[in-house]
């Protein structure tokens, strides 16, 4: 558990009151519809569904009394997006939820005119989702994940824990909407650091089986574009990344629980609950594109220790007091 985990729990119980309440369904919200559209597998990425779902309950939305929620899962196969979509209109969502850029612009398309809330899209208004951040002036708006600095910090994370490395390989989805900023930013990054940036694109779990592996001689790192493939197959590319000694950096924690080295950015299970409150509001008659679309405000450093000892790193004391979590 982080230093910042202890802090939480401690003020938690803190100020538990004597008595605990459930949650319970507001009487005066109408019965309502939601589709919830996940790029992964239901096995794989359910937690995310179990977070939004406690989202909602904690806005009076209570799953067989007042909503109904249709999850959908993609499977890592977007060109199912329009067969889910037309289905989910079918059933009369009122809704719906759905997660990255690549699922997010299929939906779009499927759906004109329905409220959409996002959740793990880079920029949605240079994917032309939304106006702006504050005026969103269509029907999406919900959570977007922010790049650039983030992009930026990772890398002289992961430079701090493997000083050694002067190769870096980008892995990256050739099929995503952002695969150029994907891209572009960790290669300018590494250029002015001094250092070799390789592209890796993929598009599909068999590319990311091939191409790992083949990068043996080529990278001394692997950085891990933030992207549904990727989440997808966390754990298939940790596993192939420390087979090779190639130590990860990671977008987010899901990919060290996994076996990655280290990772600087949101909690994502975290954004799913931050979307439940953009549903809530639309379901109360509030209108997308009156509803700023937020960014994450909380960052967190993920470091797991087993995996630098695989790797055979040793990693600085002032490095591991800045850690929000060490995983061993």
């Amino acid at each position: 558990m982080g230093r910042r985990d202890l802090l939480t729990a401690a003020s938690i119980v803190l100020a538990a009151p004597t008595i605990i309440r459930p949650v319970q369904a507001h009487p005066g919200l109408k019965k309502a519809r939601v589709g919830f559209i996940e790029p992964g597998t239901q096995e794989a990425n359910g937690s995310f569904l179990a977070a939004f779902r406690a989202g909602l309950a904690a806005h009076g939305w209570i799953e067989g009394q007042n909503v109904t929620i249709l999850d959908r899962w993609v499977e890592n196969r977007p060109e199912r997006v329009p067969e889910i979509v037309a289905g989910l209109l079918a059933d009369r969502v009122d809704v719906l939820v759905t997660a990255g850029a690549l699922v997010t612009k299929g939906t779009i398309s499927a759906a004109p005119g329905v409220p959409i809330v996002i959740v793990g899209v880079g920029d949605p208004v240079a994917f032309g989702f939304a106006q702006s951040l504050a005026r969103p002036g269509g029907n999406v708006t919900g959570v977007a994940s922010s790049a650039g600095d983030v992009l930026s910090k990772r890398l002289q994370l992961l430079l701090e824990m493997s000083p050694t490395a002067k190769r870096i390989a980008v892995l990256t989805d050739s099929n995503d909407p952002a695969r150029e900023a994907q891209w572009l930013q960790p290669r300018d990054d590494a250029l002015k650091l001094g250092l070799t940036p390789v592209q890796v694109p993929v598009a599909t779990t068999e590319d990311i089986e091939r191409e790992i592996p083949g990068l043996a001689g080529r990278a001394d790192a692997l950085f891990i574009a933030f992207n549904a493939l990727m989440v997808a197959n966390r754990t298939k590319i940790a596993t192939l990344a420390l087979a090779n000694q190639l130590p990860t950096s990671c977008p987010i924690r899901n990919f060290v629980v996994a076996g990655g080295l280290q990772s600087y950015g949101f909690s994502l299970p975290n954004e799913f609950r931050r979307a439940a409150p953009f549903v809530d509001k639309i379901l109360r008659g509030a209108k997308p594109s009156d509803l700023p679309i937020e960014q994450p405000t909380v960052f967190e450093l993920i470091i797991n220790l087993t995996t630098a000892k695989a790797l055979g790193l040793s990693l600085p004391a002032a490095l591991l007091a800045r850690a929000d979590e060490l995983i061993e």
